[in-house]
């Protein structure tokens, strides 16, 4: 594992997204234009988008929704997530969701990782 950065907007100009699509693209870049106040730790991740399934399931939301949270909660992966999201910027969707996530817990992880010596 690489040794913990701060991410500044600035990281954001240079970030690839490896095998996303034009709306991906699209909101990273809305997302460097706005960017400006934020700092969180770069962690050493890339994002890429691999190993792509799909499963079209004919239910109401709710009720594919539910099936898949019951189907993660009996795997117990505990670094999987439910996202719902637009079908058609699903990729927007995991996006946000991994930036809010980093930019959630940087925060607390600063911290730790000051404590260690790490940064």
């Amino acid at each position: 594992a690489e040794r913990p950065q701060i991410l500044t907007p600035e990281h954001y100009c240079r970030l690839l997204l490896d095998g996303f699509g034009e709306k991906a693209e699209r909101y990273i870049d809305r997302l460097r234009e706005h960017a400006r106040n934020i700092a969180v730790l770069r962690y050493g991740f890339q994002f890429r988008k691999t190993d792509l399934s799909e499963q079209t399931l004919r239910d109401s939301i709710d009720a594919v929704i539910n099936r898949t949270r019951q189907n993660v909660e009996r795997k117990s992966e505990p670094l999987s997530a439910v996202i719902h999201g637009v079908d058609d910027a699903w990729e927007v969707c995991l996006l946000k969701f991994t930036i809010d996530l980093v930019e959630r817990s940087s925060g607390e992880n600063l911290g730790d990782f000051r404590k260690r010596g790490l940064i």
